[in-house]
């Protein structure tokens, strides 16, 4: 028995990275998943490969448009609609006095305004289903600085505010929402050499691992599959009571300097 058997829940962001786990993780766990993502041949190979647990469409967190044409495809396809995972999230490095305003704009409109729209848009459908969880993706900057991510980090500490908004709003409709804030995690997004065909995926992530080595207490940058165990937690029946709190998942990054 899967701790999600007969759920319907929305991811997006979902077809690589921290998403693409999420979907792998939630199908194995018995929910039917639709996955969202403008990288359209990656999202239709998982879900031809994830079978009729799941369904692909094209999502750009961005417009309402295509969140109220998500929702349609996830009750013609699914029938119904109880959960939803806001992972989609760019990031983008830049001193704050030299960011472009329509670099930061564009953090902005994907990884907050595209959160909104994702509780506006499909908590009716969850709702309508009797109830369910929404999980937001933050981050660890979310919660303490880190310079060159000033965009990144001002977008990520608005989901933190607006996951509690939710929360307190939604909890009557028998809807739980809460955020996940991962530190360094091992995706395209932060490692960028994952995208190259001829770099070895093992390789760069040893780098990584060394890079973090003496940042982290536990010695290594984290990996897409632990955030996902964590989206699962939210996502189920075994976080039935809580609802409205920030979860980090970052190796003990945020406890504090080592001087060692």
């Amino acid at each position: 028995m899967g701790k999600l058997d007969g759920r319907v829940i929305v991811i997006t962001g979902a077809a690589r990275g921290q998403g693409e786990q999420e979907a792998r993780l939630f199908v194995a766990e018995g929910a039917m998943v639709l996955l969202g993502d403008v990288l359209d041949e990656q999202g239709a190979a998982l879900a031809k490969e994830l079978g009729e647990s799941a369904a692909y469409v094209r999502l750009d967190v961005t417009r309402e448009a295509d969140w109220s044409a998500a929702v349609e495809a996830a009750k013609e396809t699914f029938g119904k609609i109880d959960g939803l995972v806001n992972n989609a999230g760019i990031l983008r490095f830049n001193e704050l006095v030299t960011t472009p305003l329509d670099e930061f704009q564009q953090v902005v409109q994907v990884n907050q305004v595209g959160a909104f729209l994702g509780i506006k848009t499909v908590a009716p459908e969850i709702e309508a289903a009797g109830g369910g969880t929404i999980v937001n993706t933050a981050s660890y900057t979310a919660l303490t600085g880190m310079a060159f991510v000033g965009s990144y980090a001002a977008t990520k500490a608005a989901i933190v505010g607006l996951t509690r908004v939710a929360a307190m709003e939604l909890a009557a409709k028998g809807i739980r929402v809460n955020a996940m804030c991962p530190g360094a995690i091992d995706t395209p997004m932060s490692n960028p050499a994952q995208l190259d065909p001829d770099a070895d995926p093992a390789e760069s992530s040893a780098a990584l691992d060394e890079l973090y080595r003496k940042l982290v207490p536990l010695g290594r940058v984290g990996r897409p599959e632990e955030v996902a165990r964590l989206a699962l937690f939210l996502s189920g029946e075994d976080s039935s009571y809580i609802t409205g709190q920030p979860f980090v998942i970052d190796g003990g990054w945020l406890a504090g300097v080592s001087i060692f």
